[in-house]
């Protein structure tokens, strides 16, 4: 009999299911040793949906990414219908360049949907954020498509509520937060089941920092990432 080919060993994109996906140079660092150990690949997957379901807005769910943002250095970072106005410190902590940072606001679902395809579909930033609660299944299959043409991350941060949602998203993580940093549940990833939550220490905010030590803050958000129409060469 001939040697037994483990499925790894057939294609890179085969894996067993008691074990983690590998997706060779399709990610970004995740910043976190014991978070990239538990994430297909080793960290924030390119050219695919992934669904950050957060407990509330401002849990940690950006503190989460920065590492990602400052791996992405020159490369726009887009900003779909953000809840809140953003702040200038903690957009350069968080390692996002003003000038390399757009912020669209649109108004129905129906438009930031569009939006959102058409700027993965353009295949120019280098990490598309959307905030959104329920979205119809073949709406989410549509936005992972796209994101599957581009090498763009793709995070769409939704309420824990959405959790029993149909979604095509390979890896879904429901986010609340915890002392000094977050607890992770993985609600689904190409990979074993993991029971407990994952904590990850997150650095403390130096927005939220000003605001313990009752100093003055400057609450505008900056003249940059204001909301605006899509620019013509992030979606031709």
């Amino acid at each position: 009999m001939g040697a037994v080919l483990l499925p790894e060993a057939i294609h890179p994109a085969l894996w067993r299911g008691n074990q983690l996906a590998r997706v060779a140079g399709r990610t970004v660092d995740c910043g976190d040793a014991g978070l990239a150990a538990e994430l297909p690949g080793g960290g924030w997957p390119r050219g695919s949906l992934t669904d950050l379901l957060v407990q509330q807005h401002g849990c940690g769910e950006l503190r989460l990414l920065r590492a990602a943002f400052e791996a992405l250095q020159a490369k726009p970072v887009v900003l779909l219908k953000p809840p809140h106005e953003l702040q200038p410190t903690a957009l350069a902590w968080w390692g996002l360049r003003a000038d390399n940072l757009l912020t669209v606001g649109a108004g129905s679902t129906a438009d930031v949907l569009w939006a959102g395809e058409q700027i993965l579909r353009a295949g120019t930033c280098g990490a598309l954020l959307m905030w959104q609660q329920h979205v119809r299944p073949e709406s989410l299959r549509r936005l992972h498509q796209a994101a599957q043409a581009s090498d763009s991350l793709f995070f769409m941060m939704r309420p824990l509520a959405t959790t029993r949602d149909a979604s095509p998203a390979p890896l879904r993580l429901a986010i609340r937060a915890a002392n000094g940093g977050v607890n992770i549940e993985f609600v689904k990833r190409r990979g074993p089941a993991r029971d407990e939550p994952l904590f990850v220490p997150l650095s403390p905010s130096p927005v939220l920092n000003v605001k313990r030590n009752n100093a003055a803050l400057d609450w505008r958000p900056s003249s940059a990432p204001v909301a605006r129409d899509i620019p013509a060469e992030v979606v031709a």
